[in-house]
């Protein structure tokens, strides 16, 4: 995306929960047609304590990408612009702007891998603080390195989110 906003993580804030549970109802209605479950919190800002990029990530279930593809209007008409990043397991949006986001929208299969990794993951960091510490720890170095590259500075936290969720030794939920 041209114009986009630099890695910058920020202490946690309080009001992250109620920016979600705003941004929530206001889907819940706009996506209802498309919507096969909960909306649900994911990412950093849905880990009590945990620093964060001050981007709210809110992943609707959908029940596939193709059936989902006629939501893209009415959550542009929310705010959300589409952009086809990792199009063949997603719909993307951002909201405002790529230059200054306050919020991503993900539309997911529910039940699919991606929705599964990413639920995991999230409730992994909520119940270990150990595991949020050591999360954050990375973020906080990968944003110094990768500033000016979102891209890398995602890739740099695979390593890190499959090994939460894909050992049973360092995650009791799987």
């Amino acid at each position: 995306m041209s114009q986009d906003a630099e890695v910058s993580i920020s202490p946690y804030q309080a009001d992250w929960p109620s920016k979600f549970e705003a941004e929530q109802r206001l889907l819940e209605q706009a996506l209802a047609p498309w919507l096969c479950g909960g909306i649900e919190h994911i990412g950093s800002t849905a880990v009590p304590g945990l620093a964060a990029k001050p981007v709210i990530d809110i992943m609707a279930p959908v029940r596939s990408l193709e059936d989902a593809r006629d939501a893209i209007t009415p959550a542009g008409a929310n705010g959300y612009l589409y952009h086809p990043y990792q199009g063949e397991v997603m719909h993307w949006f951002c909201k405002p702007s790529p230059a200054c986001r306050t919020h991503h929208l993900h539309l997911v299969p529910w039940g699919s891998p991606l929705w599964v990794e990413r639920i995991a993951f999230r409730d992994a960091l909520r119940g270990s603080g150990a595991l949020a510490r050591e999360y954050e720890a990375l973020k906080l170095q990968l944003a110094e390195a990768f500033r000016h590259d979102r891209d890398g500075y995602t890739n740099a936290k695979g390593p890190f989110v499959h090994r939460v969720c894909h050992s049973r030794a360092g995650n009791p939920w799987i």
